[in-house]
């Protein structure tokens, strides 16, 4: 797994489409026990990641939503 990107400095779209290849390798594939607690371990970084980046999103929605937009209402 060495010469993959830091999890802290991927973005959403990097940490999701990862977190999606550790779930398929862990489902398809056959591997030592080593390698599938370093897949989860990654598995759990990423996750965590992607939860940062939307709560951060999250923020600046609200944020910006404060200063006077009208919040998306999406079953208008």
């Amino acid at each position: 797994m060495s010469g993959e990107t830091p999890v802290e400095k991927m973005t959403y779209e990097e940490a999701f489409s990862a977190l999606e290849n550790v779930v398929t390798a862990l489902e398809i594939e056959q591997h030592p026990l080593d390698q599938i607690l370093a897949l989860y371990e990654r598995g759990q970084r990423l996750a965590q990641r992607c939860t940062e980046l939307l709560d951060k999103a999250e923020l600046q929605v609200r944020q910006i939503t404060q200063d006077g937009l009208v919040p998306f209402d999406p079953t208008a």
